[in-house]
């Protein structure tokens, strides 16, 4: 299924029935009193954050969603049946922003969490309710009010523990594939990703974590050029990024350092938040280079970026260096969480 992470949709929950006029006519009864029954309510629309989807695509065909009105009332204080309300799956990591205000108005990030959208519309009050001693055959009842209406936007940010950037042909796709059993395209060619994808690194039994590659970064990419601008947001999930640099450039290409500074400035323009976000620096494809190089060359790219985290050089293709990056990166995680656990902050390093 084509990946789609932004979609709109309009929602309509149900209004609610209108109360009743009537009074109660039995034999030998003449002057029964009134009994008019309340309108039922409105249907509620929700959005449950479902598990097994990971795109936005089935929002492309079905736009408009509506739940069903509520049953008016009636005689012998019945009641009119109430609208069933509808639950509209969306993919875990869904943000949804109503686009006539900007609010958000939720964010579901755990499977099975719903998020109320549109309130179901009140039903009416039937004649029953407006008897008095002074008004003993009331002939008022109220209508019920409107559901509600809202545009809506969705955006889904994946979840995963460690982002991958850097620039196109940085070997993302690939250290992806050597570190988890991901099977991302890969090619010798520019922005060979398209959309993001995610994998799972099994340390040992029972800890694991998720990577996400998203497609490579170019200058500019803040102001929308290229394909990764994007799939930024996608990255404010994480807690810990990789920024993979090339160490095997040619003539004519930006050097790493250089590559290097666009990347981060990209991030800094986007947000600065994610600019500061906890960073690792990871220097590829050493195998095309003599022994020692890409250490002198990850000492470059730390010294023009004042990067003072720590310095990972890995081949993606031969798996070179990689099991010391992602164990490093597990243990990572694991500390970061338990201080978080404790209430002691994030535990940011490395940016």
């Amino acid at each position: 299924m084509k990946f789609v992470d932004e979609a709109s949709i309009t929602v309509q929950a149900g209004a609610g029935g209108n109360g009743c006029v009537s009074f109660r006519r039995e034999k030998f009864i003449p002057f029964g009193g009134p009994d008019g029954g309340d309108g039922g309510h409105g249907g509620g629309v929700w959005l449950i954050a479902d598990a097994g989807l990971n795109t936005l695509a089935d929002f492309r065909r079905t736009r408009r969603f509506r739940a069903p009105n509520g049953a008016p009332g009636q005689g012998s204080n019945c009641s009119g049946r109430s609208g069933e309300p509808i639950f509209i799956p969306v993919p875990v990591g869904t943000v949804v922003h109503e686009l006539d205000t900007g609010e958000v108005l939720g964010d579901l990030i755990e499977p099975g969490q719903k998020l109320l959208v549109a309130q179901g519309g009140v039903g009416g009050k039937g004649n029953t309710h407006f008897k008095s001693s002074i008004n003993r055959a009331p002939r008022k009842s109220t209508p019920g009010t409107p559901g509600e209406y809202r545009n809506l936007k969705l955006e889904l940010r994946v979840l995963a523990d460690v982002g991958l950037l850097g620039l196109p042909n940085a070997g993302k796709s690939t250290l992806l594939a050597a570190v988890t059993a991901a099977k991302p395209k890969i090619g010798a060619y520019p922005f060979t990703t398209l959309h993001p994808n995610l994998g799972v690194v099994e340390l040992d039994e029972g800890r694991t974590f998720v990577i996400a590659d998203i497609p490579g970064l170019i200058e500019g990419a803040a102001e929308g050029h290229g394909l990764g601008t994007r799939f930024l947001r996608h990255l404010q999930r994480t807690r810990l990024l990789f920024h993979v640099v090339d160490a095997s450039w040619h003539e004519g290409e930006p050097a790493p350092e250089q590559g290097a500074r666009d990347i981060i400035d990209e991030l800094h323009a986007y947000s600065d938040e994610l600019g500061a976000w906890p960073r690792w620096l990871v220097i590829n494809k050493i195998d095309k280079l003599p022994p020692g190089k890409g250490e002198e060359i990850g000492q470059r790219v730390a010294a023009a970026v004042n990067y003072k985290g720590p310095v990972f050089c890995v081949s993606a293709a031969t798996g070179q260096g990689t099991d010391e990056l992602v164990r490093a990166a597990g243990e990572y995680l694991e500390a970061q969480a338990r201080r978080e656990a404790a209430g002691h902050g994030d535990g940011t390093e490395g940016a």
